[in-house]
């Protein structure tokens, strides 16, 4: 069972372990500045943020830059994960049956028993490695280089942040894998699904607030906010509820499309 998955999970642990080192010195770099700022932010942290547009501070979500929550939220959490680690996702996910298409592998794996349905699940769960391993290895030294600045976080709250970024993760990869599958060059894919992803964040961040905020409602960012968990400790599992049906959605329409189509 699952060798598809197992096949490619084993390719993705060099990519995932490299994943890993890099968010997590850009942890370590975004926690080693926060001392220099945190006296300054302590004072004017208002007339800083009244210092953004309006705009910057909508789309980032920026609450407050005067604890290391806060500033972990925003120039970690936000950015790193909502935004990057979403894109990178999406990323992987497009060029998970694509690649196979136009390398012309796919033709071989379908002439063996097993079916399209099959190829779309177990490719998507080899996905699942980098989720885990970036999630597994950066919270360990997040927490690390707080101690070692002098600072402390919740150990509870910044688990639950990285549990919670898992199906938000996985929705992200489920709208690259409907990418993968709808077109045969692996960079069409890859670039509809940045795009796609990268325009839902915005669509989600530009329209709070405002008479078409239920727009938003499509995107998978509205589901997953960091400064929920690190600055309110609240752990809002609706949302993880709403994110894994928008993973089953994408997966079931990928696997409805690809059973569809013809390869060329």
């Amino acid at each position: 069972m699952l060798e598809l998955a197992r096949y490619d999970g084993r390719h993705r642990l060099k990519g995932s372990f490299y994943l890993s080192i890099a968010m997590s010195l850009l942890a370590v770099v975004v926690i080693w500045i926060y001392p220099s700022f945190s006296d300054s932010f302590e004072d004017v942290d208002e007339e800083f943020l009244q210092a953004y547009p309006d705009q910057i501070i909508q789309l980032f979500d920026i609450q407050t830059m005067t604890s290391l929550e806060g500033f972990l939220a925003f120039e970690l959490y936000i950015f790193g994960w909502v935004i990057l680690l979403g894109l990178y996702l999406a990323y992987l996910g497009a060029g998970s049956i694509a690649d196979d298409v136009e390398r012309g592998r796919m033709d071989i794996l379908l002439s063996m028993p097993v079916s399209r349905t099959r190829v779309v699940t177990e490719k998507f769960l080899s996905l699942s490695v980098p989720i885990v391993a970036v999630n597994v290895v950066t919270p360990v030294v997040v927490y690390a280089a707080a101690l070692a600045v002098g600072e402390s976080l919740s150990a509870a709250d910044l688990a639950a942040l990285h549990a919670l970024s898992i199906p938000y993760l996985f929705a992200c990869a489920g709208i690259g894998v409907i990418a993968s599958v709808a077109v045969d060059r692996t960079s069409i894919a890859q670039r509809i699904a940045l795009g796609v992803t990268f325009g839902l964040f915005m669509l989600e961040s530009l329209l709070v607030d405002t008479d078409y905020e239920s727009v938003g409602a499509i995107a998978p960012m509205r589901y997953f906010d960091p400064n929920e968990v690190l600055l309110e400790s609240t752990y809002d599992l609706t949302n993880v509820a709403v994110l894994l049906a928008m993973t089953l959605a994408c997966l079931l329409v990928a696997q409805y499309w690809f059973s569809r189509r013809d390869i060329n």
